[in-house]
């Protein structure tokens, strides 16, 4: 092999080196933009989760706090029928 053909193969060589190190970054910035993303996503739908179990929370609370007025009131008005019945029978 000649000199000349030689610095043609590492000139050549040099080329294709330097193209692939080009990709190799170009696809190491992507990973780099999609992991941001992929970071990003993911504490939102951490927030959006937050906010759920709060909503959840409240509207249980919510329920609870219905379902007891109705249980006194039902309560309440079983006294009170109680009551007449006996009023009734004496």
């Amino acid at each position: 092999m000649t000199e000349d053909r030689a610095d043609e193969i590492m000139r050549h060589f040099d080329v294709v080196a330097e193209r692939l190190e080009g990709q190799i970054r170009q696809v190491a910035e992507g990973v780099v933009v999609l992991s941001e993303k992929l970071d990003r996503s993911t504490a939102e739908v951490r927030h959006e989760i937050g906010e759920v179990k709060s909503m959840i929370k409240l509207s249980y609370a919510e329920l609870d706090r219905r379902l007891s007025t109705l249980e006194h009131t039902v309560e309440d008005l079983t006294l009170r029928v109680g009551h007449l019945e006996a009023q009734r029978s004496s």
